[in-house]
């Protein structure tokens, strides 16, 4: 593998899902890929404490909270060199990175990093220049609202994408409101899958797969439902995740070829 190989893995400054972003990072770490992180502000972000420790999700705790090996992965990646000195958002060139993933999360921190338009204007660069692109969860959404520079429509408009699941979103919310309130609707009144919906050149082009009822393991890709089209990976949730990071990692190594 080339190490001279750079992905880029901007975050909010609080509240990213840690699984979504832990366990890419320690795919592509173990494969000599350098990794760069961006924060809006240059300083290591904070992922989601609630879905960290499973403060607050009640007897849900088991299904919402992350798993021991995201939770491990973490913390090596919370240590790591790269993690305590990221760049700042307007320091991204996106000729300085082979590609860019794309992690999601549900707390209301990541509308910084979702509606950042320093993000929205460089992302199209990496789609007109065919790099590697992966997203998860509400990381679609950030594709969805950054638009092709030529045609004024989403960088994902002909494409086929995945993204948290309308079905998922709602049963998260309905589950813990009560305590929670709308912790788990990023935006009320409106689902991630819905806007990525509005902005594809059919509805069609948005992908649900099979039911998410289990996560995938470093072992076990069977419960994983993982979207490909040409230069772009997508997945819907955390149980996703050890199947889209390795996913990604063919489309780099494809470009090292």
């Amino acid at each position: 593998m080339n190490k001279n190989i750079n992905i880029l893995i901007p975050l909010p400054s609080y509240g990213f899902d840690p699984s979504e972003a832990a366990i890419p990072w320690k795919i592509l770490s173990q494969n000599s890929i350098k990794i760069t992180f961006a924060t809006p502000n240059g300083k290591p972000a904070q992922g989601d404490v609630i879905i960290l420790t499973g403060k607050g999700l009640g007897i849900f705790k088991p299904i919402l909270k992350a798993g021991k090996d995201a939770v491990e992965a973490y913390g090596l990646m919370h240590q790591s060199k790269e993690f305590l000195h990221p760049i700042n958002y307007d320091e991204i060139n996106s000729a300085d990175f082979d590609g860019i993933f794309l992690p999601g999360g549900h707390d209301k921190g990541v509308k910084e990093y979702l509606e950042s338009k320093i993000l929205q204007n460089v992302i199209p660069d990496f789609f007109r220049d065919n790099k590697k692109i992966g997203a998860v969860c509400h990381g679609p959404l950030l594709l969805a609202r950054s638009k092709n520079k030529q045609t004024n429509k989403s960088v994902i408009y002909d494409y086929k994408t995945t993204g948290l699941l309308k079905t998922q979103e709602l049963l998260a919310y309905y589950l813990t409101k009560l305590w929670l309130n709308d912790y788990y609707l990023t935006y009320p009144g409106l689902t991630v899958e819905d806007e990525i919906k509005s902005v594809l050149i059919s509805p069609d082009n948005f992908l649900h797969g099979n039911i998410p009822l289990f996560r995938d393991t470093e072992t076990n890709s069977k419960p994983a439902f993982v979207v490909k089209d040409r230069n772009y990976v997508s997945a819907r949730w955390p149980g996703d995740i050890y199947t889209l990071g390795n996913e990604f990692l063919k489309l780099i190594k494809q470009s090292d070829n």
